[in-house]
């Protein structure tokens, strides 16, 4: 999945991602989020996209029990 930002308002377009833990049973759904690049865009513990300045960076979630992660690509693009 990728998720495009307007370096002009700061903020993504698509502004939370959400990690989802499998199976709907599991004991511990927590989740931490992470920026492969927070120079590029930073995200929070909520899981909201902050555009820094233009470039691509990861945005990666990992499951607290098990470790489990995904990433979504982040491209912050120049305001047109």
């Amino acid at each position: 999945e990728m998720i495009s930002c307007d370096w002009s308002s700061d903020v993504c377009s698509s502004d939370l991602v959400t990690g989802t833990v499998a199976p709907e049973n599991a004991s511990d759904k927590s989740v931490t989020y992470a920026s492969s690049d927070e120079t590029v865009a930073t995200v929070a513990q909520d899981g909201t996209i902050t555009a820094v300045k233009v470039g691509t960076a990861d945005v990666i979630v990992t499951t607290k029990d098990g470790g489990k992660s995904d990433k979504v690509v982040v491209t912050v693009t120049a305001a047109s």
